[in-house]
């Protein structure tokens, strides 16, 4: 595997929201949407399409319930969406320590 071949990339993971949106789900704790939305900095629009991208390709589930007189949006990162978080790490880790290398 060539970090340098940017055919390695998934354009669902690499997105930057997205990859930070995976990372924070990373660990495999659920969060809930208001706590993506205020971290991330991103609108409610923003970021529904961002989950939704994510979702799609069937790397987050959502799971909602009634909590008073809201209701709340837990999201979980799937296996697939494990997988393809690790592997988009990897291929950073590899561009740079051929940076750091000189290659």
């Amino acid at each position: 595997m060539e970090a340098s071949d940017f055919r390695l990339f998934d354009n669902v993971v690499h997105q930057p929201a997205r990859l930070l949106i995976l990372a924070h789900l990373a660990s495999g704790s659920e969060v809930d949407f208001k706590f993506l939305k205020s971290t991330l900095k991103l609108t409610d629009g923003n970021l529904g399409r961002h989950l939704t991208t994510l979702h799609d390709a069937g790397m987050i589930r959502y799971q909602s319930g009634y909590n008073g007189k809201s209701t709340r949006t837990w999201i979980s990162i799937t296996n697939r969406g494990q997988t393809a978080f690790k592997h988009e790490a990897q291929l950073l880790k590899m561009i740079i320590a051929a940076a750091e290398n000189g290659n």
